[in-house]
């Protein structure tokens, strides 16, 4: 891919991460039904100009990718939530989060709507927590790269990770 010029001061080229967005795009499209309409290039595309309109100004790489994937969530979230509407009763299984670190090659379903509701609920008793939850479990950032990317130490987000996992686990089991 050819180098794409920003549109606004601060926007990260994309071709940078252009790999490493794919590969988030292709293991959250992995939960998703066979037939969805969105492919991973498709998906990685919508964040970005999503990024874009919302004129996200990433402070480096890591925040662009962590920004990224939050904007990948939101739209896979949407297209599960009208799914949703237009088809009642359709339940996927979820995947669990000690297997989180470095993305997975193999990802079993996720659901998406209850990781983003319990997500949501955890973001609003700890917002920490919910930025490790995303950064180690959806960016597949390791606990060195998550401390560095919160300013924090990797012994807070080993901590605050065991927390978060066992608030989610309890969340989604129910």
């Amino acid at each position: 891919m050819t180098e794409i010029a920003t549109a606004q001061p601060g926007m990260e080229p994309l071709p940078r991460t252009y790999s490493q967005l794919r590969s988030l795009a292709r293991f959250y499209l992995r939960g998703e039904r066979h037939g969805h309409t969105l492919e991973p290039t498709g998906l990685v595309h919508e964040a970005y100009l999503r990024m874009l309109e919302q004129r996200a100004g990433p402070r480096d790489s890591g925040h662009f990718v962590a920004l990224a994937a939050q904007m990948m969530r939101r739209i896979l979230v949407n297209h599960a939530l009208s799914r949703k509407t237009a088809k009642r009763g359709h339940g996927v299984a979820a995947t669990s989060l000690d297997d989180a670190g470095p993305i997975p090659q193999e990802a079993e379903s996720i659901d998406v709507l209850a990781l983003s509701e319990a997500l949501s609920e955890l973001g609003s008793l700890d917002p920490r927590q919910a930025q490790i939850v995303e950064l180690r479990y959806f960016v597949g950032l390791s606990i060195e790269e998550t401390a560095a990317a919160l300013s924090i130490s990797p012994a807070t987000v080993k901590r605050e990770w065991s927390t978060a996992k066992l608030f989610l686990h309890e969340r989604l089991a129910n």
